[in-house]
């Protein structure tokens, strides 16, 4: 008599199978969503605010459900960011009040002051080679603007300026500090506040027009203006050639303004190097609450934005807004504000690289209708990352560390080459492994040995202004505690 065969269980087969169709179905559910997250190219800390936008005027219920929506995406994106701490002055002068002068013009003559009507007086009178130098002590501005309008020359340079840097204040109680519109003028060591008691009443520190041009600020602290530096043309001059170097540009608050707030304000001007500075804490309470830390737009040639620290966010953080840090292209434009008065190209050929950008709500660094751009050796953290928007831009993009992703909008043309950047998938998983590079975000000190590159360009300086080796680290810096120092480092070119 034969054994009886034994049978699978009936059963067993079809919930084998079940199972299986339930894991497909899963892996296609979670690849459908990953091609959406992508396809959508937009990072979880921007879609929070087109939620929150969107839900603006609707019932308790959607602006409930819209509001815990936003929440859960920040929480994503911005859960573990690195909090801007201890980076209060630039890199690029020589912020520390032991240091000498850094002035690279031998004055002719010296002309102390001693009072705001002294200083005043002696601008007003100022010839080639004037080192119009003030006493130590605070000084108040008021009322009207102060004309810069006598011309040095490339030999003799005029100079406004203190001995020692952190002797010497002026406030400025008026729209706008100095009026600059002849060349050849140097701005050195000073600490500069608005002091309006409404912040539309503070617009700029430093007005930069018309025939300005070479115009040098250098080694100031400014503080509590919508534009701390306010540069364009008038009519069909432009002051072109200017140097914004080793600066502190911030705000104590939010500013109650409509205004633009930008505290370098670029327009149409052509060959600027903005360089070594410390810019933060730039947010407006009114209009579209737009901000960016710097840009160049109107239809400008050749800026360039080098070796600066632009943190969002650091008093400000969590302030309702939309903060960009660096821009070729800001919002846009007005033609008739615009260098040939067309833009048909907001930017050519400008340049950002070797930046440290942080804790910004929107993107980091964001190429608006700007045609041969380059973005190289940027670290950016906390950021949206980096977009090129509108078929008029094409950015050459390389060598990046970026805490987010590299992107392109509206047909922007991105060359994008050896950058270590995130995926929108992971983003939208609340996954940063460009923040896991550090063991300690609040000095940035590398957890292991840094990502480096097989090569890059020409040996060049890195942020903190030490020469980088033939195969140098992904984004800005080799060792960030070398920008602690509190020495000045090296300069990128002989200005």
């Amino acid at each position: 008599m034969r054994p009886k065969r034994k049978t699978a269980n009936k059963r067993s087969t079809p919930m084998a199978l079940k199972a299986a169709f339930a894991v497909c179905g899963l892996l296609l559910a979670a690849g459908a969503w990953s091609w959406a997250v992508e396809t959508l190219d937009v990072p979880p800390r921007a879609l929070a605010s087109h939620v929150e936008r969107r839900a603006l005027g609707h019932n308790a219920a959607v602006l409930s459900i819209s509001s815990y929506l936003a929440r859960f995406l920040l929480r994503l994106d911005r859960a573990d960011a690195p909090q801007p701490e201890g980076y209060e002055q630039g890199i690029g002068g020589d912020t520390n009040a032991d240091m000498p002068s850094r002035s690279s013009n031998a004055p002719n003559k010296v002309v102390l002051v001693a009072t705001a009507a002294d200083a005043i007086r002696a601008i007003e009178q100022a010839q080639p080679g004037d080192a119009i130098t003030f006493i130590p002590g605070t000084y108040r501005f008021a009322a009207r603007g102060i004309a810069a309008n006598r011309a040095g020359t490339a030999a003799a340079a005029i100079q406004v300026r203190a001995d020692r840097p952190a002797t010497v204040t002026l406030e400025f109680d008026m729209t706008e500090g100095f009026v600059v519109s002849e060349p050849y003028w140097t701005f050195e060591n000073l600490n500069i506040r608005g002091v309006c008691a409404r912040h539309a009443d503070c617009e700029h520190a430093f007005h930069v027009v018309a025939r300005a041009h070479h115009f040098v600020a250098r080694n100031n602290n400014i503080s509590d203006f919508n534009a701390h530096f306010k540069i364009n043309g008038a009519g069909a001059v432009f002051p072109d050639g200017g140097l914004i170097d080793g600066n502190t540009l911030s705000n104590r608050g939010v500013r109650q303004t409509d205004s633009s707030v930008t505290p370098i304000d670029l327009v149409a001007a052509s060959h600027w190097t903005i360089r070594g500075n410390r810019i933060s804490d730039f947010s407006k309470s009114g209009s579209d609450r737009t901000s960016y830390g710097a840009f160049a737009k109107g239809g400008g040639a050749g800026n360039v934005f080098e070796r600066n620290i632009v943190v969002c966010e650091h008093l400000v953080r969590g302030e309702p807004g939309y903060r960009v840090g660096i821009a070729l292209g800001g919002g846009g434009t007005g033609k008739e504000y615009c260098r040939d008065t067309r833009c048909i190209t907001e930017q050519d050929g400008g340049s950002i690289h070797t930046n440290l950008i942080m804790s910004c709500s929107d993107d980091g660094i964001y190429i608006n209708r700007s045609a041969t751009s380059r973005v190289v050796h940027n670290t950016l953290l906390d950021t949206g990352g980096i977009a090129v928007r509108f078929a008029q831009s094409s950015a050459e993009v390389e060598g990046n560390l970026v805490d987010g992703a590299i992107r392109s909008r509206d047909d922007g043309v991105i060359h994008a080459s050896d950058n270590i950047d995130t995926s929108m998938t992971r983003l939208y998983l609340g996954s940063h492994p460009v923040r896991g590079m550090f063991r300690d975000l609040a000095t940035l000190s590398w957890s292991e040995t840094p990502p480096r590159r097989q090569r890059g360009e020409k040996p060049t300086l890195d942020l903190c202004g030490m020469q980088r080796p033939s195969n140098p680290t992904y984004g800005a810096f080799e060792d960030f505690s070398r920008c602690k120092l509190g020495q000045a480092p090296a300069r990128s070119s002989p200005r």
